[in-house]
């Protein structure tokens, strides 16, 4: 017998689902304590007031109000600064 099946047999047919990663509320919106704000890999933003991260880098909220992002820029280790996000409950 073949070790193989004839006429070719598929083998990288596997896929995994989409993780559904990204903002789900956004600037100006008005939001609940536990409210998940940004599911994210990382942290390319930051928790500010109002805000906590989870133990999977989802920031949510804290307490009630209206959700805010801000622009900086953060110095790493190396010294070099790199832009971030900061999320905000105001």
């Amino acid at each position: 017998m073949s070790k193989t099946k004839a006429a070719g047999s598929a083998k990288n047919l596997n896929d995994s689902p989409g993780q559904r990663l990204g903002v789900k509320r956004f600037a100006g919106e008005t939001v609940q304590a536990g409210n998940i704000l940004v599911r994210q890999r990382g942290m390319s933003k930051i928790a500010g007031e109002g805000t906590r991260h989870g133990r999977d880098y989802t920031i949510y909220a804290v307490r009630d109000g209206k959700v805010e992002f801000t622009k900086t820029r953060v110095k790493r280790f190396s010294g070099h600064r790199v832009p971030r996000t900061i999320v905000k409950v105001v």
